[in-house]
């Protein structure tokens, strides 16, 4: 009886062991909640200079505040750090502390929108950066099949991937940074209106002047020269005289 039973206590005791390891293994849940938009580019992984633009226009705290307190969600176009590199040196720099929170904004749209839902979008879009007319921030949608295009009047982008789709947000990387019109555009000086040209009138002559001068020479000169036809006459006239 006792061999029986130390058996089957082992037999036990190795099932229970086992059961405490498996269980080991099995990672946590995740937490219920809506989505930070920091965790989802990080884990994208080639967002980093988007997610320091992010946090230092601390517009990741609006994101998030936003998907926990709205129903309607949130569009992100995220560029990567490849299009963050492609741009001339100085170029977020350059901007002020207002404008930095623009750029970031001009890659929001107020609403979650799926890569179908570009098919029938009415341009332009509205972004987070406010006013969409023409010279403000307009930004555009485009789509030729399955590809996805934005244009803001300075630069055109496309969207390369979906990087999060869930109920109230979208993230897209695009391959460059979103500029918008109202930062970068550099708006030509409009041409002056051409006016038929005006006959301009000649000036008088004031008196002593060059041409007053001329007139003068050939007179004078017209003198000399009767001077010189009467002088000669006279020496032909004397010479005649003397060879009588």
């Amino acid at each position: 009886m006792t061999k029986p039973f130390c058996f089957m206590f082992f037999l036990l005791l190795v099932s229970l062991l086992h059961c405490i390891k498996t269980s080991a293994q099995v990672p946590a849940a995740a937490p219920s909640g809506p989505p930070n938009i920091t965790a989802i580019l990080e884990k994208g992984g080639q967002f980093t200079s988007f997610i320091r633009l992010l946090e230092n226009t601390q517009q990741d705290d609006q994101i998030n505040t936003q998907l926990n307190n709205s129903n309607q969600g949130l569009t992100v176009f995220a560029p990567t750090d490849n299009a963050f590199a492609n741009l001339k040196s100085g170029t977020i720099n350059s901007l002020s502390d207002q404008q930095k929170v623009q750029l970031v904004q001009f890659h929001i749209l107020p609403t979650s929108m799926s890569t179908s839902q570009f098919q029938t979008a009415s341009n332009p879009l509205r972004t987070q950066a406010g006013n969409s007319n023409d010279g403000v921030f307009p930004l555009n949608v485009t789509t030729s099949g399955n590809q996805v295009n934005l244009t803001t009047g300075v630069n055109e982008a496309t969207v390369a991937n979906t990087v999060f789709s869930g109920s109230n947000l979208a993230v897209y990387q695009v391959d460059q940074v979103l500029l918008p019109l109202d930062l970068f555009g550099s708006q030509a000086p409009a041409p002056a209106p051409s006016t038929p040209e005006k006959d301009v009138p000649v000036a008088a002559t004031p008196k002593g002047s060059s041409t007053d001068a001329s007139v003068d020479t050939s007179g004078a000169l017209s003198l000399n020269h009767l001077a010189l036809t009467m002088a000669s006459s006279a020496i032909s006239a004397f010479a005649a005289v003397s060879l009588l």
